[in-house]
Formats: C-alpha cells, structure tokens, sequence
C-alpha cells in the first residue's frame, strides 16, 4: 500500500474544517448520553430495575452506559467514513485537490479513516467525561476507553469507507444503515444481555463488531477487565485488519477507473 506519513496532511485538513465548526458538532456529543440516561434511566430503567449480566446483577443504567459509549463510538466514525467522505470525494473533490499534490490514494484514504477513528475517540471520550460524575465508570476505567475509541473507530471507519468504495449515489448509504448499522445497535448486546435471546441468535450477534465493541466498554465501565476481552481485542484488530486494505483497494478502484 502506498501509505506515508503524509496522510497525517489529510488529517490535518480535515481537523483544521472541523475547528471551524467544532462546537455544533461536539455538543450532541455531550448532551447526547444525558438524554439517553434520562430516557432509558428514569423510564425504561425504573420498570426493569436490573439485568442479569454474566450471572451478576446489574441496574439498568450501569449496563446500558456502556452500550450508550460504543453506539457513539461506531456512528462517529461511520458516518464520517460514508457520508462525510463521500461529500468530501464526490461534491467538494476535495480528494481530486489532494490528489494533485504529492499525496498518494493510499494516504488520502488512511488519512480520511485516522479521521473518522479520530470523531470516534472524541465521542467516546465526551460521552465517558459526562458518564463519570454519575458513578457509572471510574478513573482508571474511563482511560481505557482512549484505546477502545481507536480501535474501534478505525474498524467502524474502515468498513464506512468500504461502502463508499461501492456505492454510487449518497442515498443507497440507506442500505448499509439499515441492514448493518441499524441490527447492530439493536442485537449488539447494547440494550439487553446477549444471554437473553435464543442461542442461534445470541450466536449471531456474537458475529457483529459492535457486540465485541460493546464487551470492550463494559469491562472497563462495571470494573471487569478479564482475560476473556483479549478475544473481543483481536476480533476487532482482524475485522480492521481485513476491512482496512479492502477500503483502500475499493477506493482506488473507483477512483482511478
């Protein structure tokens, strides 16, 4: 791959826009997992009360907080990935601008994923910072959060730039949405214990990345760093492994044809 230190110019490009407009974009970060908690603490948590959680009991909010975590996690760096870099690709050609410098394809399309995994670690931290002051992590737990954020936003950021890699209108991006994104953030065990669907669906979601995403924020938030998450760290470094140059390939085929 044609990857150099350069693609940190593409980062820097797009940090330098992002400064401009950081503070619409960093409030929802902010007030986001409020409204969540509110919604799902007071309400829905007052009828469930706890959840069984690994043959623990939990209260609601403290299982939910994670999950709340690493939805934001994923979505930053995956809209970032497909619609951002597709409007920055396909309406701005800002790619064609870099392009004509020394800028290689491979470092403009590393540095557009370092991006979006950068949104994701922004997020993570935010929703984490908010998250502390109500008890749901402590110190050290929320530090691990820093290397859950970029790892997963570099998984999540890699597959959004695969699909844009495939996709030839702004608007078929509702198709992986909703057959993607959308079962994830419902069956990734963010919202109830895996342990509570049928076995050949638990299985399934065992299969999807946010579910292990999901098992990387809650050790840290109930105090549960285990040994068992070292599979969920090398699921996600497979996935990105994989997804990374498949990205890049799929980019430079629809660029370069």
């Amino acid at each position: 791959m044609d990857i150099s230190r350069r693609l940190w110019r593409v980062w820097q490009r797009n940090f330098a826009v992002y400064k401009r407009t950081w503070l619409i974009s960093f409030l929802p970060n902010l007030f986001e997992p409020a409204f969540y908690l509110l919604a799902f603490g007071l309400g829905l948590g007052a009828m469930v009360g706890a959840v069984t959680y690994r043959s623990e009991s939990v209260s609601y909010v403290r299982f939910i907080a994670p999950g709340i975590v690493a939805i934001a996690v994923m979505q930053n760096s995956f809209f970032e990935n497909t619609y951002a870099s597709f409007v920055r690709m396909y309406y701005q050609k800002t790619f064609d601008a870099m392009l004509a410098t020394p800028l290689s394809l491979g470092d403009v399309i590393a540095g557009e994923i370092f991006w979006g995994a950068t949104k994701s670690l922004m997020a993570g931290v935010a929703m984490t910072a908010v998250l502390l002051p109500f008890g749901l992590v402590s110190v050290e737990g929320a530090l691990l959060i820093i290397p859950v954020s970029i790892l997963g936003g570099i998984a999540f950021g890699s597959i959004g730039m695969f699909f844009t890699g495939i996709t030839p209108t702004i608007d078929v991006f509702n198709l992986p949405v909703f057959l993607f994104i959308t079962p994830m953030f419902l069956f990734g065990g963010t919202f109830f214990p895996l342990e509570n669907l049928p076995p050949w669906a638990a299985k399934i979601a065992y299969v999807l990345p946010l579910t292990h995403l999901v098992e990387l924020v809650r050790g840290p938030f109930l105090g549960k760093v285990e040994s068992r998450l070292i599979f969920s760290v090398i699921y996600l470094l497979l996935f990105s492994a994989l997804l990374f140059p498949l990205a890049i390939h799929k980019m430079r085929k629809r660029l370069i044809k």
